[in-house]
């Protein structure tokens, strides 16, 4: 079956929805394409018996009028202003995040923090003088000490590689701005008028959830005349010469093809090349399959106690929790659970899809994330009511110590294909808040009603995105 459409937007995650709200919204001819059976991507919410889990958590803060104006219009009568409460588990201990000098001095032991403030002046004096890794990034920025506490342990746990192999650029676009003494400063309301709040103490966010905003925002494009297709994936785009496009789509298991004039794409960018026809040069494929990402599975689980934590979420630290992340998500909004007197719970698990754990049974992944909350004391087998698994390929893009060469040798290559944008997280290549992936939608939207914006200068050497000043 042959269908048309003036944009074909790849891709139902927020990159691809922005790009298309803004297309409809202005009297485009669009149709976007899905492969999951949910819009969203890693933003979506998994509603499982009435039980609402999020992939991670998304709060909706931003520093870009036009994505606050997007999110007012959408969904106008349900964000609530919820509080922000994160701590790291360590050794037994929780530390709050942002740091709070008396209770990291209490867990930590004189001793060691004392030690910790001497490995500090130690790296501030004999800095690694070109970092390239995040090891080395880190370690000038906090001291050695605090880098094995606080970053090395849950850094490889989420990456799966050693610190010393991932590039600095991650440090430098999520850590930046923050130093030791900015946050002690600022935990004592020292900072003056230039006063910091690092990492954002309250947040917006959706009543039922991040999905409750896309599945909206694909509802108004379809008012606006667009169309949304689930359970749709591109696997070849074939480039003709009069400058359109052919796409091939599997869409529930059978072959349609869909004309567009222009492409606007959030698949994954490795992906996108080996989809191309004709293929791309031998040097844009290998360094296409050079890139690398990140898999995670996200095992919800309904826990019969009114009250566990009071976090919204924790990052485990210590290597014996498997688990590197654990979202409370009656914190987040008890709308999110049905029933007062049970807690829902996401602990999400890291993993490349190559590794065998991946494709174990879902039981298997159930007793292993309660005896997760057995270790950390929260729950126990009896205290579970229900579980599910969701696996989650390809969530993030790993910033491995050539991904700068390779994926600059990509973006050189479609910069001259035209009529096709690559936006999005993975369609980039860059760990993206939620955010900056809409603006690279909007960037898109507008290039092809003649502007000239580029998406791949979205979050790049910007203030850390989670600071605001007063």
């Amino acid at each position: 079956m042959e269908k048309s459409a003036r944009v074909l937007v790849i891709g139902g995650g927020p990159a691809g929805l922005t790009a298309a709200y803004e297309l409809t919204k202005n009297g485009q001819e669009v149709v976007v394409i899905e492969k999951d059976s949910q819009v969203g991507g890693i933003a979506k919410t998994i509603n499982y018996k009435g039980y609402l889990f999020d992939l991670g958590g998304h709060r909706f803060f931003t520093k870009y009028p036009e994505v606050q104006k997007i999110w007012q219009e959408v969904l106008p009568n349900d964000f609530l202003t919820r509080p922000r409460l994160s701590r790291i588990y360590y050794r037994g201990k929780f530390f709050y995040y942002p740091i709070k000098p008396f209770n990291a001095l209490r867990n930590l032991g004189p001793l060691t923090a004392i030690s910790s403030v001497f490995s500090y002046f130690k790296a501030r004096l004999r800095p690694y003088p070109n970092p390239t890794s995040f090891e080395e990034w880190v370690v000038n920025l906090f001291g050695r000490q605090l880098f094995e506490i606080f970053f090395k342990t849950y850094t490889e746990k989420v990456w799966g590689i050693p610190c010393q192999q991932i590039s600095a650029d991650w440090a430098a676009q999520r850590i930046q701005g923050l130093s030791l003494i900015t946050a002690v400063l600022n935990a004592f309301g020292l900072t003056g008028k230039q006063k910091v709040r690092t990492l954002i103490d309250e947040f917006q966010y959706p009543r039922r959830g991040p999905g409750q905003f896309w599945e909206t925002t694909a509802e108004a494009i379809q008012n606006y005349g667009g169309k949304v297709e689930l359970r749709s994936e591109a696997v070849e785009i074939n480039m003709r010469p009069t400058n359109d496009f052919l796409v091939k789509i599997n869409h529930n298991g059978s072959l349609e093809e869909i004309e567009a004039d222009a492409i606007i794409s959030s698949m994954a960018l490795a992906e996108l090349i080996l989809s191309l026809r004709p293929y791309p040069p031998a040097e844009i494929i290998q360094a296409a399959k050079r890139l690398s990402y990140r898999d995670f599975f996200t095992v919800g689980v309904v826990v019969n106690k009114e009250n566990i934590f009071p976090d919204n979420w924790i990052y485990i630290h210590s290597p014996e929790i498997k688990a590197g992340r654990l979202q409370n998500f009656k914190n987040w909004n008890p709308e999110m659970v049905p029933d007062p007197a049970t807690t829902s719970l996401g602990l999400e698990f890291f993993r490349f899809a190559s590794d065998p754990v991946w494709s174990q049974p879902d039981k298997n992944l159930i007793d292993t994330a309660i005896e997760d909350l057995a270790n950390l004391h929260f729950a126990e087998t009896k205290d579970l009511t229900d579980a599910v698994v969701i696996r989650v390929p390809k969530a993030y893009p790993v910033y491995l110590p050539d991904y700068q060469a390779n994926v600059k040798i990509i973006k050189d290559y479609l910069e001259k294909l035209p009529g096709l944008q690559t936006i999005g997280r993975n369609g980039l290549h860059r760990y993206n808040n939620q955010d900056h992936s809409m603006m690279t939608g909007l960037y898109a939207a507008w290039n092809l009603k003649g502007e000239h914006h580029s998406v791949w200068d979205v979050n790049v050497e910007e203030e850390y995105h989670e600071i605001q000043r007063d």
